[in-house]
């Protein structure tokens, strides 16, 4: 496993290597705005782990939707290769490079993180994928931020996110998944700014939907958020 790890100081970053989430972080950091601390475990960890495990293939033919009661179903599908991906172990090389750069981002205990899906094909005009693809809060410890690596590898397999590429058209073999790590910031209120009116399509307008603690809860329509509509 070679360089896998991309620091959200890197300078640039493309969409093939960190996916949409990362990409748009480190242009953030580069740009100056404060952005808190962490790094991408790049697309080819994923792609390494399924061709060392063989599992590209047998993914791709269980990708296939099924009709259930006259509707387009992902669920036995999800499924059966969320036991595949259950069952492959991490390598010990990847588990040591993902923890090493996890014991990088502070010192002394380990820093409560937050491990973010990142998709290549995420976070794009025609396809933001919000809320599609998993994320977990307040990891803490090496081991279990590897863990949290390998479930956000296998939710790009999760039935929303298969329905949503098969909706778009969009090519399950041509998706790979980078993972964010990043540093939780203790918030009060936390929300999403959107530099479109994602509605309306509208650049004259800027969007933020905000409510109390983690935007998750937000994101994942967990909570009906306060809106904010911002002429530009």
């Amino acid at each position: 496993m070679t360089g896998p790890i991309v620091p959200l100081d890197a300078g640039d970053a493309d969409l093939e290597t960190v996916g949409g989430k990362g990409r748009s972080l480190v242009r953030l950091v580069g740009a100056g705005y404060p952005v808190p601390p962490g790094f991408v475990v790049a697309t080819d960890a994923y792609r390494r782990f399924v061709a060392d495990h063989g599992l590209e293939t047998r993914i791709l033919e269980l990708a296939r939707p099924a009709v259930v009661n006259g509707t387009v179903s992902f669920e036995g599908a999800s499924t059966a290769i969320g036991r595949l991906f259950e069952e492959a172990n991490l390598p010990a090389e990847a588990v040591r490079v993902i923890g090493r750069a996890y014991d990088g981002l502070a010192s002394g205990d380990g820093p409560a993180v937050a491990v973010r899906s990142s998709a290549n094909a995420e976070d794009l005009p025609e396809a933001s994928f919000a809320g599609q693809q998993e994320t977990f809060l307040n990891v803490r410890d090496a081991q279990a931020v590897a863990a949290a690596v390998k479930d956000c590898w296998a939710s790009l397999w999760t039935p929303q996110a298969m329905n949503y590429r098969h909706e778009r058209g969009i090519d399950p073999g041509s998706v790979a998944m980078a993972v964010v790590v990043q540093v939780m910031v203790p918030a009060e209120v936390s929300g999403i700014l959107f530099t479109a009116n994602p509605a309306t399509g509208e650049r004259g307008e800027m969007i933020v939907n905000a409510s109390f603690g983690l935007g998750e809860a937000v994101v994942g329509g967990e909570v009906t958020p306060d809106t904010f509509v911002i002429d530009r």
